[in-house]
């Protein structure tokens, strides 16, 4: 589970002449940290925010936009020509350039780099998470992106426990990874909820490895320096309490 944020990047539509009622300025960031927002946001993109927020902070780093899948992205954008329906069965032909249309004309709202000609040679249309005020005079653009490990609410154990898993990699660089439950005690694994297993073992060490505190390299696992930055600073907010509870 993840914490994930969002933040404006850009007004798409003409923000001097229909100016943001409620001020948003760029760079504005509301983060969800597991269980509060945090942040001030605009009435009007809290229904669009909130289902990106969900989904995001179920498969973080790892969740990309159904609409990224479409091909059409990369085909140039076209002119009707009945003459070519025996081609394309439709009846298009291809205009192999890109057109430029003035600045907040409705053809800047589509996405980065789509329906050029030639196409973008990286595939990132609709890779990132975005939201846009419904305000289209404004337009603000929101870019939401997971970036750190939730730790708060109902992800509170199980962060506990990715970072316990940490500490125990920590000490046994290129450990295997089906061995990582095998370091903590039977009373370790058993007495802390949740329960370890190697069913859930899977996804615990996914998420430590989708944002770069974990390293897997032919199975076996390795914490990196930004993982062993995390669990230093876990540990240094623990309670002596939690210390011994945690084997720490």
């Amino acid at each position: 589970m993840f914490k994930v944020k969002a933040t404006l990047v850009e007004f798409l539509g003409d923000e001097e002449k229909y100016p943001c009622h409620f001020q948003h300025k760029i760079g504005d960031e509301v983060v969800f940290d597991g269980e509060r927002y945090l942040g001030r946001l605009c009435p009007s993109v809290w229904p669009l925010l909130v289902p990106k927020v969900d989904a995001l902070f179920s498969a973080g780093p790892r969740y990309v936009p159904p609409d990224y899948y479409f091909p059409f992205w990369y085909a140039p954008v076209s002119r009707k020509d009945p003459s070519k329906a025996g081609s394309d069965g439709l009846g298009f032909a291809n205009v192999l350039s890109t057109y430029r249309e003035p600045q907040y004309h409705m053809e800047c709202l589509k996405p980065l780099h789509a329906y050029e000609w030639p196409p973008h040679p990286a595939r990132t249309v609709q890779r990132d998470v975005m939201v846009t005020c419904v305000d289209s005079r404004t337009a603000a653009l929101f870019v939401v992106k997971a970036f750190d490990l939730a730790d708060k609410g109902l992800s509170i154990p199980y962060f506990r426990r990715q970072m316990a898993i940490l500490n125990k990699v920590l000490p046994r660089q290129g450990i295997a990874k089906e061995e990582i439950l095998h370091a903590f005690s039977k009373e370790e694994q058993l007495e802390i909820y949740p329960a370890l297993s190697q069913e859930i073992m899977v996804p615990l060490i996914e998420e430590l490895e989708v944002l770069g505190y974990m390293e897997i390299e032919n199975g076996k696992a390795f914490v990196t320096k930004e993982g062993e930055a995390k669990v230093a600073a876990f540990k240094n907010d623990l309670s002596e309490e939690g210390r011994k509870a945690l084997g720490m």
